[in-house]
């Protein structure tokens, strides 16, 4: 007997939704990241760059970083530098979950744009295979609400007022100290953060803006040496 297709796809669905219940509460959080890039943006790249930016580099670490050098006075180059040095974590986490992913290269790449930190650590799984229905799940709810976000908060800043009269200045320390925090439990991660913030205020004073930043980031092979 043949099943109506209607009938076939709440059951190819019901994999994932355990993700996107998951990726409900991140992408709420995603959408009011975004709306405080987006107002934090505008002023540097105008109305359309970060809603663009959102919808194709899709990573609140390295967008927040490229802007901060921005901020701060630093070039284009510099900045997509910042970005690029950010997003390089992606790296070995693409690697872990290239097992669980299916079909030819076109389609595993589009897979792949699902790995984001908060469905990446959803679905490693410490006793067993990656999970590739609970990453793809709970990122879907997590691009859109992070591009809407964005365009929220492009679009609307001019009322929402001075960034720095609602402390959305204090978004760049606070969403670093975050992913600092969520890293402080791994081996090595304390001497790494302590060297790569000494490296930086030591040469804060004498290079460019955003060039401290970028050095301070070679404290990460400290990491990858002792772990050898």
């Amino acid at each position: 007997m043949r099943i109506a297709p209607n009938r076939l796809a709440p059951h190819r669905l019901a994999p994932y939704r355990p993700g996107l219940r998951a990726g409900v509460g991140f992408g709420l959080a995603a959408g009011l990241v975004g709306v405080s890039f987006g107002v934090l943006a505008e002023p540097l790249m105008g109305k359309v760059a970060p809603i663009v930016m959102s919808a194709v580099v899709f990573a609140g670490a390295a967008q927040f970083g490229a802007t901060a050098v921005l901020v701060a006075g630093g070039d284009a180059i510099t900045a997509i530098a910042a970005g690029t040095m950010l997003n390089a974590r992606f790296l070995p986490m693409g690697v872990a979950a290239a097992s669980a992913l299916r079909g030819r290269s076109l389609r595993r790449a589009a897979e792949g744009q699902a790995v984001v930190d908060a469905s990446w650590a959803l679905a490693v799984r410490g006793d067993g295979p990656f999970d590739r229905e609970l990453l793809l799940g709970a990122t879907i709810p997590q691009y859109p609400a992070w591009v809407a976000g964005t365009a929220i908060g492009v679009l609307g800043g001019s009322a929402l007022g001075d960034p720095a009269t609602l402390g959305l200045d204090a978004i760049f320390p606070a969403f670093f100290l975050g992913l600092l925090a969520a890293e402080l439990a791994r081996p090595r991660a304390l001497a790494a953060s302590m060297i790569g913030g000494a490296i930086a205020l030591a040469l804060t004073p004498v290079l460019p803006p955003g060039l401290p930043v970028l050095l301070a980031s070679a404290a990460s092979l400290i990491g990858l040496w002792a772990g050898r």
